[in-house]
């Protein structure tokens, strides 16, 4: 206990020492926003810290040229900080991104420093696209975390909480087809295909009133027509589903089929149903690993609390990888009112409160990490955790 007290220490201290560095790494990443898999400056950066310390740097991971890992030490126990860079079209870091991945570069460089790869292996994970694309769930399809004991992140917000009640997500592209004809001149040889989306969306609605907590369908129309007097023999809209969990946003996707086809059948058109972007899983929280970082956390005088119940915060493809090992996902308070994806909040991403809770949470990262590394008591209690989740 003595022995991981000092590494604590040691830790703190080097992430102390490099705080004005990782600053102006965060900065540095607000002041040029990119975006999802086109993150090639934020990659370059980050990897030419990691490398310059003596990190392991690979390129290019899963078929991404943005994403990436550097490796500390090699083989088990191993820990992953997971790095997110990219931003939102037109509000930049509004999502505080560029925090993320300056605190998992401070917390990596920290471990480094310290304990230089004689515990096992610090991977340091560059992900792209979590605002849309997935590269997590890409990377965990490719085995990237297959030897990773615990994958550690943090996120910026408007709360402070041990865990991220985040749920799961898809989106599903709905076509439907008819035959065009004038609808005066020959409106009984026409079939409507917008019309058919149109009753989707009416039933779909219907729906919504009996769907669970945290359960719903919201839709656009992306194709209805090209003219007036012309009945559309093709349009589609794109739906976003979400869910409580992984298993209920599959039931979603059941019940947005069902609907779509009965649809089809009563308006005389055929349909198409398929998948448009990658499936986010819902966010299964290490319980011992938050409990470990929120006590880390309170040195700084930041008391993470759980959320609140029925409060949910959007998807993440963090929920993917927490599918396939323990992982934590707190937030932590960077403004106090009003919510991410602002202007207001893109602007906290770069003040000086930002700056005070990524030096703190950088070193709750790497004690947290450390702990998983040298105690195989906690690893054993993750891992238990984790299975019987």
């Amino acid at each position: 206990m003595r022995q991981l007290r000092d590494v604590h220490d040691r830790l703190r201290a080097e992430v102390a020492a490099e705080a004005a560095r990782s600053w102006e790494v965060a900065l540095g990443l607000h002041a040029d926003p990119e975006y999802a898999f086109a993150e090639h400056r934020a990659a370059a950066l980050l990897t030419g810290e990691l490398e310059r310390r003596g990190l392991a740097v690979e390129r290019g991971v899963s078929e991404m040229p943005t994403a990436f890992t550097a490796r500390s030490g090699h083989g088990r126990p191993a820990v992953a900080l997971l790095l997110e860079y990219d931003a939102l079209p037109g509000l930049g870091h509004a999502c505080g991104h560029n925090l993320i991945a300056a605190a998992g570069l401070g917390a990596a460089l920290a471990l480094h420093a310290v304990l230089g790869g004689s515990a096992g292996c610090v991977m340091a994970v560059g992900t792209p696209a979590e605002e849309g694309g997935g590269g997590k769930v890409l990377e965990v399809a490719d085995g990237v975390f297959d030897a990773v004991d615990a994958a550690l992140m943090f996120h910026p917000g408007v709360y402070n909480w041990t865990r991220a009640p985040l749920t799961a997500q898809v989106q599903y592209r709905v076509a439907f087809h008819g035959r065009a004809a004038h609808p005066t001149g020959d409106p009984t040889e026409g079939i409507d295909a917008l019309g058919a989306l149109i009753e989707l969306f009416n039933t779909l609605n219907l729906l919504g009133r009996r769907l669970p907590e945290a359960s719903h369908i919201q839709g656009i129309i992306t194709e209805g027509g090209t003219a007036t007097n012309i009945v559309p023999d093709y349009a589609e809209g794109l739906f976003g589903l979400r869910a409580a969990t992984t298993q209920a946003v599959e039931d979603l996707t059941s019940q947005l089929r069902t609907c779509a086809e009965g649809v089809a059948l009563a308006t005389g058109t055929r349909v198409q149903t398929e998948r448009a972007t990658l499936r986010y899983e819902h966010f299964r929280d290490s319980g011992v690993l938050s409990d470990r970082f929120a006590g880390h956390l309170s040195r700084a005088g930041i008391t993470l609390t759980p959320p609140v119940p029925g409060v949910y915060l959007g998807s993440s493809d963090i929920g993917n990888v927490s599918a396939r090992v323990p992982a934590i996902h707190p937030f932590v308070a960077i403004m106090d009112d009003g919510a991410d994806h602002t202007p207001e909040f893109a602007a906290a991403a770069a003040s000086p409160r930002a700056a005070e809770v990524l030096a703190a949470v950088s070193q709750a990262l790497a004690c947290t990490a450390a702990d998983v590394l040298l105690s195989a008591d906690l690893r054993q209690e993750a891992w238990t955790q984790h299975r019987h989740a």
